[in-house]
């Protein structure tokens, strides 16, 4: 009977995509909302948006498929320690964007060597998490429009195996065991806000004025990326001084336009499938 029915809805949903959500984003409500990125403040391309979104009255989900054990050049940091320090400073960044805690997940790959993992497996992996969060929008990488959008490699991977989780979620035969076995049901994400995308294929820009300063303080969290932790860390609690030059090194990275601050996306709207034309 579930399977009847899906392909039934497959077929009444119109084949068409739509370039531009008939409700604007800033007034989305009472939606279900899932980020798959491939670092820990990945979310950074979207936090103003995923912090409106929540205080709005939806519910925002992050899944982070690597640990970020890799980004620095600091000889004397494990793999482990930079682990732990990514993960606190990402759960401190949605924190501080009212981002409840237990709606973030981290898969636990390696930072650097995604395209290497078995592919299988990690959609098996995400496809679980769209059936059970049941997300009405993806946030992920934009893969392109019409051409293969070029993105450093766990970035460039994270945005297929996003795309493809998306893709395979909505198919009951599919990773069935799921279903048969876990009580899990297929599930189609209708919309969709990608980040990271060609300047041209962006059009959907997202006002978080109300937002700013609370993204900047969300982003600061990020004390390996921003500060000492590139060269040699010193922990997370900085002096007054290195405090400000981080709220000033990201307040560089906010957008504006005509006056206000933004983030932009290219938003899709149809089956999977299509997120690429």
């Amino acid at each position: 009977m579930k399977t009847s029915m899906i392909f039934l809805f497959l077929f009444l949903i119109p084949c068409f995509s739509f370039s531009q959500s008939e409700v604007p984003v800033e007034e989305w409500t009472g939606k279900t909302i899932l980020l798959i990125g491939a670092h820990p403040d990945d979310d950074a391309y979207s936090l103003g948006t995923l912090g409106m979104l929540q205080a709005n009255g939806n519910e925002v989900y992050i899944a982070i498929l690597t640990t970020g054990n890799v980004g620095t050049q600091d000889p004397d940091l494990s793999m482990v320690d930079l682990a732990n320090i990514r993960k606190k400073e990402e759960q401190a960044a949605l924190a501080a964007m009212g981002i409840p805690v237990d709606h973030y997940t981290n898969f636990g790959y390696d930072d650097g060597l995604l395209e290497y993992e078995n592919k299988k497996e990690v959609v098996a992996k995400l496809v679980r998490l769209i059936r059970q969060v049941r997300p009405d929008v993806l946030f992920a990488f934009d893969p392109g429009k019409g051409a293969q959008r070029w993105h450093k490699a766990d970035h460039r991977s994270a945005s297929y195996l996003a795309a493809d989780a998306a893709r395979a979620a909505m198919w009951p035969l599919l990773f069935q065991g799921q279903i048969t076995m876990e009580g899990l049901e297929a599930h189609i994400i209708e919309e969709y806000l990608l980040f990271d995308s060609a300047e041209d294929d962006i059009d959907t820009w997202v006002d978080i004025s109300a937002f700013t300063e609370k993204k900047i303080t969300a982003m600061s969290q990020y004390v390996s990326q921003w500060s000492s932790g590139w060269y040699k860390y010193k922990g997370p609690d900085l002096s007054e001084e290195e405090a400000k030059e981080v709220r000033d090194r990201v307040s560089k990275r906010i957008r504006y336009r005509d006056g206000k601050a933004v983030e932009g996306f290219r938003y899709y709207k149809g089956l999977p499938d299509n997120i690429g034309r």
